[in-house]
């Protein structure tokens, strides 16, 4: 009876490290495209050289090696007050800077990548290409020039608004719709990016900017890192299924991110139910000002707020059951991963921490019973299709 249990389990031992060995093959042999990746911000805030390992960063030479990644969409991120103090265009050519930087320290081991035609060409020798997605339109000021300006500096998608209106789009997190669409020049911006063959991307938009910008360009659009919010009802920032299907009806593709708050119902909540406090806040201070009388401290409020709602946490599980609705809803040719690495404070699902760990994924995704050609498909040869055929548009 013992050799038996132990025959099981050595057979059992075996059939799991296959399955590894299986995943670990598939994730360096397939061309793997993470569209949202946040290291330019923390480039910016403390320079590390991520031509080697460094511990306290997700994403790095050696972490994108060992987990296949060889198409990382670096994250040009302004915030709304950014705008608001008229610095989001500086912090932007800052941020590009520093990817630039990366580059010509480390020949070797990165390269830009301005078009998909390239990128077969450019990860021989084992590069990781960098791309640029810029996440909020801030930086173009209102200057439509500018998104010929991004466009020339390597940024090849840009995600309309992000946590509040612009001056392009209204923002899922905000309550404030200003536009209930797009803006006259938010109008202007995507038919400008459709003629550069730069990405529209909706993540992030509240749902009548989208739905808008999904109507009005005339080439597919994505959404860069959106779970879907069919498991966190109430939740805007995460896309809808109207908002997921007139994405794939384009000829698009849904990128679905790793973090708990995009994943985690509870979490979902938790975000949503923190901006709105947030915009509340805001806006009291903002009475007492114009009253001339003493304002809140908001970092006390914030503190106290988030003190009140521990850290969730989140699960590969949670990230292949996003993957599976968003293939039956959209089909196999209409999904992708936008892990949000770096950008989400290490809320991440269980198993998926850094770029190291997408071979997790692909095994959890084998183990689903995904065959390999459509598993190279989520990991990014749905993307690279999608940005062909808008770079083929422009040339129209």
């Amino acid at each position: 009876m013992r050799l038996t249990l132990l025959a099981a389990a050595c057979l059992l031992i075996a059939t799991q490290a296959r399955a590894q060995d299986a995943a670990h093959t598939l994730a360096q042999d397939a061309i793997l495209v993470d569209t949202h990746i946040d290291a330019p911000t923390e480039l910016l805030e403390r320079w590390s050289d991520l031509g080697g390992e460094v511990k306290d960063r997700e994403f790095d030479y050696v972490k994108a090696r060992k987990g296949g990644l060889d198409v990382a969409f670096m994250s040009i991120y302004t915030s709304p007050k950014q705008d608001e103090d008229d610095t989001a265009w500086q912090v932007a050519n800052a941020m590009i800077d520093g990817v630039d930087a990366l580059v010509q320290r480390h020949p070797d081991k990165f390269a830009l990548l301005t078009s998909p035609g390239d990128a077969a060409r450019l990860r021989v020798g084992g590069r990781v290409l960098l791309p640029l997605g810029m996440e909020n339109g801030a930086p173009l000021v209102d200057k439509l020039e500018n998104v010929q300006f991004f466009f020339n500096r390597g940024v090849r998608y840009i995600t309309l608004a992000h946590s509040a209106p612009n001056r392009l789009a209204d923002s899922s997190y905000s309550t404030d719709k200003k536009w209930n669409g797009l803006s006259d020049f938010g109008r202007q911006v995507v038919a400008e990016m459709n003629r550069l063959g730069m990405m529209v991307d909706v993540s992030h938009l509240a749902d009548a900017s989208a739905l808008e910008a999904i109507r009005i360009s005339t080439v597919p659009v994505i959404a860069s890192h959106s779970a879907f919010r069919h498991f966190t009802p109430g939740f805007e920032r995460n896309i809808s299924d109207e908002i997921a299907k007139a994405v794939a009806a384009k000829g698009g593709v849904v990128q679905v991110p790793f973090g708990t708050m995009f994943i985690n119902p509870a979490s979902a909540a938790d975000g949503q139910a923190l901006y709105h406090a947030r915009q509340a806040f805001d806006r009291r201070n903002a009475e007492l000002k114009a009253q001339g009388k003493p304002q809140a401290d908001r970092d006390a409020f914030v503190k106290a707020w988030e003190a009140a709602h521990p850290v969730r946490s989140s699960t590969l599980t949670q990230v292949l059951d996003q993957i599976d609705y968003g293939v039956k809803l959209l089909g196999i040719d209409h999904v992708g991963i936008g892990s949000d690495f770096d950008g989400v404070g290490g809320e991440l699902a269980n198993e998926l921490k850094t770029v190291a760990d997408y071979p997790n994924l692909v095994a959890g995704l084998q183990a689903r019973g995904y065959k390999d050609a459509d598993i190279r498909k989520i990991l990014g040869g749905n993307l690279l299709r999608v940005w062909g055929v808008i770079e083929a548009g422009a040339a129209k």
